[in-house]
């Protein structure tokens, strides 16, 4: 069935799908299905020029159309990564290394290196050297949801 469908087609299927997928990526935001669309149209291209070679069958033509898929995904993500403009806030959504040089008091007593402190309106668990409630320490860490602390 699927080789009845290349053979009515022809190189064409390959066109109709690149259009299909770079409109796709209108409705899909993303920027990733532009790229396999690029490689459709590549194959299709290559279609025109080969058809009417021996070796150019609908197996050799998907097996082209998934490595020019591959290279223009990686050719893709290296030109948009080189691109990107810093942040003028890098931490904007790393609520917990923001933190990093706050400075708080215990909440409760720090015992075998874990307590609780709070700031702002949220208590945070952490770690560092034993201490007692009312102690002042600073962030110096921040992983995952939990803080690293040092008695100042």
């Amino acid at each position: 069935m699927i080789a009845r469908i290349f053979a009515e087609l022809g190189p064409w299927n390959w066109i109709v799908l690149g259009f299909l997928l770079l409109a796709l990526e209108i409705l899909v935001p993303g920027v990733f299905l532009v790229w396999i669309g690029l490689a459709a149209l590549a194959t299709g291209l290559l279609s025109i020029a080969l058809w009417e070679a021996g070796f150019w069958t609908w197996q050799v033509q998907t097996i082209v159309f998934l490595l020019l898929s591959l290279l223009s995904a990686y050719g893709g993500y290296r030109f948009v990564r080189g691109r990107e403009t810093p942040s003028d806030q890098p931490l904007l959504n790393q609520r917990a290394r923001q933190l990093v040089g706050r400075t708080a008091t215990l909440e409760e007593d720090m015992r075998e290196g874990r307590g609780r402190i709070r700031l702002g309106d949220t208590y945070w668990r952490v770690s560092g050297p034993d201490a007692a409630a009312g102690t002042r320490v600073r962030v110096v860490e921040a992983k995952d949801s939990e803080l690293t602390v040092e008695v100042i």
